[in-house]
Order: C-alpha cells, then sequence, then structure tokens
C-alpha cells in the first residue's frame, strides 16, 4: 500500500535535527545519517493539539513496512529502500535513525551539495495509523495531546520545507474531534464516559 492508495490516512511529520549529516565515505558520494523522527518530544501547536511519538512507534514498522527514503517525498528521486538494503533504519535511545548510502544520481549529487552547504537540515516521514489502538489521546496541563503508538512507514525524506500536507490535518483533526466527543460525554456509572463503557462493550463482544 502506498501512500497514493491510502490518501485517507496519509500524514507528514517533519523535524529540525542537527543529527542529520552526510557522512563522507571513499569513492561515493556518502551516507545520509540521522533521525527522521523524535521520541517524546512534544510538537509545538498544530492548530489546537499537540503530538508526540511513543518509543517503539515504528519497531513493526522496520521489520514489516516497504520504506523508501526520498528527496522532497518526490517519487521519482529515491535515494534508498529498506527492502534494497539501500536504507537502515533502526529505533534508539533518541528516535528512528536512518542511513542511506547516496546513488550516484544527479539529484543526489545536488542533495550532497545542498547539505555540505547547510542548506537542507532537515528530515520529514510519510506514515498512516492504521486504526484507533495505535495513537493515544490525552489532556496534559489542558492541551490535547496525540501519542503516535505504532504506524505504518511509508518513506522518510530530507527536506527543504517541512511541511504539513492539507490531508495531515484533517485526519488528526477527525481523530481529535473524536476524543472531544468522548471527553464531552457525562460519565457513567464507575466514572468512566458512556461511549467508552459502549466501545469496551463492543470489544468484550466480538
Amino acid at each position: 500500500m502506498t501512500p497514493t492508495q491510502n490518501p485517507g490516512n496519509f500524514e507528514r511529520r517533519s523535524f529540525a535535527t542537527r543529527e542529520l549529516r552526510l557522512a563522507p565515505a571513499e569513492g561515493g558520494l556518502g551516507t545520509l545519517t540521522g533521525y527522521a523522527a523524535v521520541f517524546d518530544s512534544l510538537s509545538e501547536d498544530m492548530g489546537g493539539w499537540f503530538e508526540r511519538i511513543a518509543p517503539g512507534a515504528f519497531s513493526a514498522a522496520i521489520l514489516e513496512d516497504d520504506i523508501r527514503c526520498l528527496r522532497d517525498h518526490e517519487e521519482c528521486q529515491i535515494l534508498g529502500r529498506n527492502r534494497a538494503g539501500t536504507l537502515r533504519l533502526s529505533e534508539d535511545g533518541v528516535g528512528l535513525a536512518i542511513e542511506c548510502p547516496l546513488p550516484d544520481t544527479s539529484y543526489a549529487r545536488d542533495l550532497a551539495v545542498s547539505m555540505a552547504r547547510g542548506d537542507v537540515n532537515q528530515m520529514s516521514f510519510g506514515f498512516a495509523v492504521m486504526s484507533p489502538e495505535d495513537e493515544r489521546w490525552e489532556n496534559i496541563g489542558g492541551k490535547a495531546v496525540r501519542t503516535l503508538l505504532r504506524v505504518k512507514l511509508f518513506d522518510v525524506s530530507p527536506v527543504t520545507y517541512p511541511a504539513y500536507t492539507a490531508t495531515s490535518v484533517q485526519v488528526a483533526q477527525r481523530s481529535l474531534e473524536r476524543f472531544r466527543e468522548l471527553q464531552a460525554t457525562p460519565p457513567a456509572p464507575g466514572g468512566r464516559p458512556i461511549a467508552m463503557l459502549a466501545r469496551e462493550l463492543d470489544i468484550a463482544s466480538v
């Protein structure tokens, strides 16, 4: 499944990080290394809500998903692919780490020059949350906070401009509205919202 095949759930997030760099390599353009995502770091205000990524959110994706490294998310400018062994992904105590030896292509050479000049220093990743159980919403200090627990990962990308697509905002906004509806539901006996109890009963009856 690609972002084009799954446009309803597709989202993008970007991070500015000093960790993104081009490690020199003998006889090549170098290896792109750094972090496409950082764990437990609260995002800026994303329109009335905030977001963070839980450690382990990418563990299943690293093993199961077909992931590309793209230049500015352009599908025709592929830098590496995990199933081809030209993109290595791992989780550590910081976040989602990447290693991608750059191919000898014109767009990869352009990227290497831009990174050496310091013009490109940000990463972005494209993902989807496939089920409600893969995210958690909480009210923390009066802020609605979304925690990504597990994601389907499509691509990682060094980017010129980090940007949230309109689709990304709409996807998360729908999830936020469900969370607020639960909060607004009067508590049932036992202290849990009626809507939440109904969901638990539905799950138990499966």
